[in-house]
This record gives structure tokens, C-alpha cells and sequence, in this order.
């Protein structure tokens, strides 16, 4: 068995079994490169802050420089008997340089180490995922200019209720997942504190300038407190949370389309590169790509909830519990990344059935808001209108006939206010351009949103 770090300490070898349970190489080796880019900072740290020779800070920064390219293509390969990431590299380190590569772990330990490795990784990966928003909103926006006038039945209780229109329903996704990217960016406030210096949990007595260190690793902010930056897993929880509430939105989304895909609602047909079959049904085209989703962010809310469980009753500063901050993080970035990276394809190619999604709004008396409020701008309370609207809704059921078909000495029969008027006030179109102010679901007031979100993605996409 290879010594470890703390080996001097120790009469006996670790037991295999234990080694192998102990072991967190086999999934914290992901951020490799996190780690040796920030030995290379603390080792330039080392050198100017005259703690170590400078020449042997070139030393050891040239070796992990050379490190890191062999691991890039393919050169090195990782020994999973060792402990972690850190030991990995640093064993690499000295059977290349020697004795000179035992000194890159001065005023270090791995608890500090560790939370500059995980920071570091979740700055470049909440990146990546603010990009693939941007992605999904542009591409919202893009269908939505094609949509201003596609009619269609907007829900409550999954009934149908009033007349939107497809680029206002798709609108509403625009929000959410803007809000989304928001919280993201706010997360990564947090994340953006430079650990290192922190030690074990108490500092060190060496000439220490974490605030160059920050520099070299482009960290806004620096620890300011020991125990914390070494005991500190939030900027974990609170990525975790937003990626659910992305995952949550996703799903919403996905659960609707796949509705809207049925032969009961006919809105929208998936292109068959994002559908699949069955073995034993010819006729199937199932949603699949889309009910993956929906199933995956049941996997990433387990991940916030481990994570909250690990944490719940941690004493400062370190404990062996925090190993397990790293696989579900590693999860749910990749599975919300997937997620991402393929719902704009599926959307792009999808065809958005403008006839069926028309009927919908015929057939289901969602102008019955509308007949309302005809007789309140005719000077009757809201109270009382929404009482005739909604007798001659059941009259309507009684006889056979819509909102629309009624005569006009049917309408009088409930209230004299009624003139022939009423009509061009509850078609669809009537139903949609009569709300003008933003928010609405009219041409007029999505247009003016996409525009603002068209300005939004600009500013955010620099």
C-alpha cells in the first residue's frame, strides 16, 4: 500500500478495506485541474512571499505545469489506491522533482485545499450552465416572435380558463428560467471567496498572502474566517438549490409539452430525432427525451437533500462526512448541463399545431371572462356580471350552443346592457388585443417583452 501524507503519525498500514472506503480519488480526479492551478498559485506565493527559495517555486511550478498537460493528453493515469486528488498530484509531483515537490504543501492542508478545488470547479461549471440558459431563453424568444397570433386555450386546474397565445404561454418560461440564471449569478457571489490560507482550520504562522494567491486564481474575495472557510459547504447547498429549481421549471415544462403532445390536446408534435418507439406498439411515438427530464430532477432534488442531510449536524471545522459534498454536486451539474444542452434542439424541431391549438379556445366558453366584463364597462358590478356570464354559461350547455352562437334576444334575456357589440368583443382575437398592458398576452405587450429580453440576453451574453 502507497504511504500516505499523514503516515508518520502511524505504527501500522491502513487496512485495505478501510483504504478502498476511505478513498475519494475515484470521483474527486474530476477536478484535477483545479487542483494542480491552484498548487501552481500557492507555489507562486510560496516563492514571492520568500517562503520557499524562488527557484524552487519555478521548479515546482514548471513540473505541475508539465503535470497538467500530461494528464490532458492522456499521459498520466490515475492510482486509485491513493487517498484523493491531492495526494495523486502531489506523489506525481515529487517522483518528478524530488525532494523540492514534498514543499508545495507548505502552510497548506487539505481541508483548505479541498474547498479551493470544489469553489474553483463550480465557478467554471456554474458558467457553463448560465451559458446553456442563455441558450434556452434565446431560443424561447426566437419561437416566440413566430406565435404572437397562435391562439390557445391558457389552463387552471388543467381546465381550460382564458384565450393566450402560444408565444405568451412560452413567455412565461422566459421568466422562469431568467430567474433561474439570476440565482445562478447570485450563487456565484458566494462561491467566489478564496479558501486558501485557512489551513487546517487555524491559519499558519508563515508569511501567508492569500490575497495574491486570490489574485493569481482570479477570486474576487478572500476567507475571513478560518473555521468557516474550511467548515463551509452553503456555496454546495445553495448551487444544489438552484440547479433543483432549474430542474423544477424543466419538468413543468416538459410535463405540459408532453400533455400537449397527446391525441387528446394534438398542440404540438416532437420530431422523430427527439422521439421513440415501441417493441411491441407500431404505432408509438413516445416523448422520451422530455420524460427524462421530468425523471431527472428527482435525482438532483436527492442531491440537495443529501447534502442538507451531510451538513445538519456538523461540528467546526473538518470532518471525513464532507467527502461526501463532491459525487451529488458532480450529478446534478452534469444531469442540469444534459438537460440543457438538449431541450433547445427538441423545441427547435418541434411543430406547434396552430389549428388544434384555435379549437381549443372555440370550444371551451373562455369567453365567459369576457362577457363579464363587456357588462362591468357598461356600468353593472363585477359581482352581479359575473353572475349573468355565468347563467348564460349553463343556458349555453342546456342548448347546445357557445357564447358566440347565442342570439342577441337570448343575451337580453339576462340583461338589457347587451347590444349586438358583443360579439367582436368575445372572439379571440378580441379576447387577446383588448389587453394592452405589459404582462398581457396581446401582440402589442409580447412584442414590447421579447424586446426587453432581447436586451436582456445582449447584456448577459457579454
Amino acid at each position: 500500500m502507497k504511504e500516505k501524507l499523514w503516515g508518520g503519525r502511524f505504527s501500522k498500514e491502513l487496512n485495505k478495506e478501510a483504504n478502498d472506503f476511505n478513498s475519494s480519488l475515484a470521483f474527486d480526479c474530476k477536478m484535477y485541474r483545479e487542483d494542480i492551478l491552484g498548487s501552481i498559485a500557492h507555489a507562486k506565493m510560496l516563492g514571492e512571499c520568500s517562503i520557499i527559495p524562488l527557484d524552487e517555486s519555478v521548479t515546482i511550478i514548471n513540473a505541475l505545469k508539465q503535470i497538467l498537460d500530461d494528464i490532458d493528453n492522456n499521459k498520466l493515469q490515475f492510482d486509485f489506491e491513493l487517498e484523493d486528488i491531492h495526494t495523486q498530484v502531489e506523489r506525481w509531483l515529487i517522483d518528478r522533482i524530488g525532494e523540492i515537490g514534498k514543499k508545495v504543501h507548505t502552510g497548506r492542508s487539505r481541508n483548505d485545499q479541498v474547498a479551493l478545488d470544489l469553489r474553483m470547479y463550480l465557478k467554471t461549471k456554474v458558467e457553463n450552465i448560465k451559458s446553456l440558459i442563455l441558450d434556452l431563453i434565446s431560443t424561447l424568444v426566437s419561437i416566440q416572435k413566430e406565435h404572437t397570433k397562435t391562439y390557445m386555450s391558457g389552463y387552471t386546474h388543467l381546465q381550460r380558463a382564458q384565450v393566450i397565445t402560444f408565444a405568451h404561454y412560452l413567455g412565461a418560461y422566459v421568466e422562469m428560467f431568467k430567474r433561474d440564471f439570476d440565482r445562478l449569478a447570485d450563487a456565484y457571489k458566494r462561491i467566489d471567496v478564496m479558501p486558501l490560507g485557512a489551513g487546517a482550520l487555524a491559519c499558519s504562522t508563515y508569511n501567508i498572502d492569500n490575497k495574491k494567491t486570490a489574485e493569481t486564481l482570479n477570486f474576487k474575495n478572500v476567507m475571513l474566517n478560518s473555521l468557516d472557510a474550511v467548515s463551509d459547504r452553503d456555496f454546495v447547498i445553495e448551487v444544489e438549490s438552484v440547479l433543483s429549481i432549474i430542474m423544477m421549471h424543466l419538468s413543468r415544462f416538459s410535463e405540459e409539452l408532453i400533455l400537449y403532445s397527446t391525441s387528446e390536446f394534438k398542440f404540438v408534435e416532437f420530431d422523430d430525432e427527439f422521439t421513440t418507439g415501441s417493441s411491441l406498439m407500431p404505432q408509438k411515438k413516445n416523448p422520451d427525451i422530455l420524460e427524462l427530464i421530468r425523471g431527472k430532477t428527482g435525482r438532483v432534488y436527492g442531491n440537495l437533500f443529501s447534502i442538507l442531510t451531510v451538513m445538519k449536524s456538523l461540528p467546526l471545522a473538518y470532518n471525513k462526512d464532507m467527502q461526501e459534498d463532491k459525487e451529488g454536486i458532480f450529478d446534478s451539474l452534469e444531469n442540469v448541463k444534459n438537460c440543457l444542452s438538449i431541450l433547445p434542439n427538441v423545441l427547435k424541431t418541434m411543430k406547434v399545431n396552430k389549428e388544434n391549438m384555435l379549437n381549443s379556445v372555440n370550444e371551451g366558453f373562455l369567453n365567459a371572462t369576457e362577457v363579464a366584463d363587456y357588462l362591468v364597462r357598461k356600468g353593472m358590478p363585477f359581482r352581479d356580471a359575473h353572475g349573468v356570464s355565468g347563467r348564460l354559461v349553463v343556458y349555453s350547455i342546456n342548448n347546445n350552443k357557445n357564447l358566440s352562437t347565442l342570439s342577441i334576444e337570448e343575451y337580453k334575456k339576462e340583461s338589457d346592457l347587451f347590444e349586438d357589440d358583443i360579439y367582436s368583443c368575445i372572439t379571440p382575437e378580441a379576447q387577446v388585443s383588448n389587453k394592452t398592458m405589459i404582462g398581457s398576452p396581446s401582440e402589442s405587450a409580447v412584442m414590447e417583452v421579447i424586446k426587453i429580453n432581447e436586451d436582456w440576453l445582449k447584456s448577459n451574453s457579454k
